[in-house]
């Protein structure tokens, strides 16, 4: 198998029963150079054990996932939301910190659906762009980027109410754009017809934190949270969206992140290798042009 392109970050998402030992080990002996972590495996070692794990294992640290999810009404609820939100921050500081040299301490950012009862969508979006205010101080104290992931219409109403590149940017042009991005992630937006448009904004802006890649496949599963599939197997053209990411200048990694329960029963580095060898035909021409 030839080497992984160097700017392949492969999401712990896509190896969803590895743990945090596992995760690591099989990527970086799979040859791919950069990971981005997942709070609950963190959170299960402790942040201290996982920062030296990570540093250990000489990868570079992408992202870290997943925050958010503060689209309810003040109250205690919101209030816990917003206080692990700050809690996730410190975790993205430290994993960075902990990382190999071109580390980014970037916050993925998924909104929260509908609250319960509610249907007033433009009401959460609102509380999004309040609950951003609140955090971004905390952020640029620790010199992290908040990251806002707009997520397809279908999930809407239970796991994101912004659903589009340039509602993302609505929210996040109100503040530094060292603070506050967005994630571009083909699955989500790759449907959107102001797509290009869109990530041509955000390149003007300075504001795409993070570039996220995987194909969309029908029919979707019942759980459609599980419907994503390996670069190069669905029907995603990457060359439009891949192009536009790197004419904005962005010189990140760029990551593949994987729901899908036929890849997560897969062996984690038979997983890390297949997702490399897709990334490779769908993805990297379009790097190097």
């Amino acid at each position: 198998m030839s080497t992984p392109d160097p700017r392949l970050s492969i999401n712990q998402g896509t190896l969803k029963y590895a743990d945090l030992a596992t995760a690591l080990r099989a990527t970086a002996e799979a040859g791919v150079q950069a990971i981005g972590l997942w709070r609950e495996p963190v959170q299960e070692v402790g942040l201290a054990t996982a920062a030296r794990m990570l540093t250990d294992s000489g990868l570079r640290f992408s992202t870290h996932c997943r925050s958010g999810f503060f689209t309810m009404p003040e109250g205690p609820a919101r209030r816990a939301s917003i206080e692990d939100n700050r809690v996730a921050i410190e975790e993205a500081a430290t994993l960075a910190a902990a990382g190999a040299a071109g580390s980014t301490a970037v916050l993925v950012i998924v909104a929260g659906g509908l609250p319960q009862g509610s249907r007033d969508l433009i009401g959460a979006r609102e509380r999004v762009r309040d609950a951003i205010g609140e955090l971004a101080p905390d952020a640029a104290a620790a010199g992290v980027t908040l990251s806002i992931e707009p997520l397809h219409p279908m999930y809407a109403s239970d796991r994101c109410v912004v659903s589009t590149l340039g509602q993302a940017l609505d929210i996040a042009a109100d503040f530094d754009p060292a603070v506050v991005g967005v994630t571009v992630d083909t699955f989500h937006i790759w449907w959107d017809p102001d797509v290009l448009a869109s990530i041509e904004r955000a390149g003007r802006e300075g504001r795409i934190a993070t570039y996220q890649v995987c194909d969309w496949k029908t029919p979707l599963p019942a759980d459609v949270l599980l419907g994503r599939h390996y670069p190069g197997d669905g029907v995603i053209d990457f060359g439009p969206m891949t192009r536009a990411v790197m004419a904005s200048g962005y010189d990140r990694d760029i990551e593949v992140e994987l729901f899908n329960e036929d890849i997560w029963a897969t062996a984690p580095l038979e997983a890390v290798r297949r997702t490399a060898a897709g990334f490779e035909v769908a993805v990297s021409p379009y790097l190097t042009e």
